[in-house]
């Protein structure tokens, strides 16, 4: 149990990145680019150095990654808000309910160049969306909980947004995947990116529903608040975690063997192609929009063989 917060606190450590390097000064003299991300995690370190490598191939440009005060479609809006009347030239979201805020990024899209990322918003203006294939996701988790369970089980799933499109999808890959098998979805429990609430939704879990075994994390923080309470609770090693993406914590547990693996995503990617993408989309260049506005970045298993070489590449990314 030891070893899954020591690896977490080493990686931690080494994916930190200078504060004054992701959030440059809006500079008067050159266009603005936004990341506007859903709400406060660690998960968005990774797109906070995407952004650094494409701040060093865009010059001409001044990047920002945005992180709202609460998780909210209001407070997200509000940012958005206050970023088109400060100038900014296109903004790539996460978008925090996409089915209740047509109308809002339908403003920002006709204000400045939207672009979405991690959970999509397709009824809308949006120029394209770059990011996971969150049914695919989910349907990668299943695999994870068909090898780990092949005689069967009551999976429990926690999410920050139940609404959110990238939690909706992941929620179908999840229950596609297990057709046929004797696992079943009994019920996911939303925390709207309240890390303590996602902890004690766990711990609620555990006491309600004592025939549980296997837990899905949907979000990133999810799986390490619910290594804590297994933890916590005595229960590590005795019901099957399965993850997504790659907090240190997490990667600790798969490392150690309490979580059976994780789906991780390229959020890197995300921002390091998105703002490439959104510069060249305003100087004409719509060349790297797809027909059906869809760039989707692989997501991919990653088990306990996997993850000292995967630790490496994120620390390496890092610039550490």
């Amino acid at each position: 149990m030891k070893s899954a917060v020591k690896f977490a606190a080493m990686l931690a450590a080494g994916l930190m990145l200078g504060s004054a390097a992701m959030a440059p000064a809006l500079a008067q003299d050159k266009p603005t680019l936004a990341f506007v991300v859903n709400g406060a995690s660690d998960f968005w370190k990774a797109a906070e150095a995407g952004m650094k490598k494409a701040q060093g191939e865009l010059p001409d440009y001044s990047l920002e990654l945005k992180y709202p005060e609460q998780s909210s479609v209001a407070i997200q809006q509000r940012l958005m808000d206050d970023l088109v009347t400060a100038g900014v030239k296109g903004i790539m979201v996460s978008a925090v309910d996409p089915k209740t805020s047509t109308d809002g990024l339908n403003k920002i899209a006709s204000q400045t160049a939207l672009f979405t990322t991690d959970s999509d918003a397709p009824q809308t203006k949006r120029v394209a969306y770059i990011g996971s294939s969150n049914v695919d996701a989910g349907t990668q988790a299943a695999e994870i909980a068909k090898t780990a369970m092949p005689n069967g089980g009551k999976c429990m799933g926690f999410v920050g947004l139940l609404g959110a499109d990238n939690a909706k999808e992941r929620i179908q890959g999840f229950n596609d995947g297990l057709k046929g098998t004797k696992i079943v979805m009994t019920d996911v429990r939303g925390d709207d990116i309240d890390q303590a609430r996602a902890k004690k939704n766990v711990e609620d879990a555990l006491v309600a529903n004592p025939d549980v075994t296997c837990m899905v994390g949907f979000y990133s923080y999810n799986t390490p608040r619910i290594y804590e309470a297994l933890r916590d609770a005595g229960k590590l090693g005795q019901i099957t975690v399965i993850g997504f993406d790659d907090d240190p914590i997490t990667l600790g547990g798969v490392k150690e063997g309490t979580i059976a693996a994780t789906v991780v995503q390229q959020p890197f990617e995300w921002a390091y192609q998105g703002f490439k993408l959104m510069a060249a989309y305003l100087k004409g260049d719509k060349s790297g929009v797809p027909a059906n506005g869809l760039i989707i970045v692989p997501t991919k298993i990653i088990g306990k063989a996997d993850v000292d070489t995967y630790a490496a590449n994120l620390k390496a990314m890092s610039g550490k």
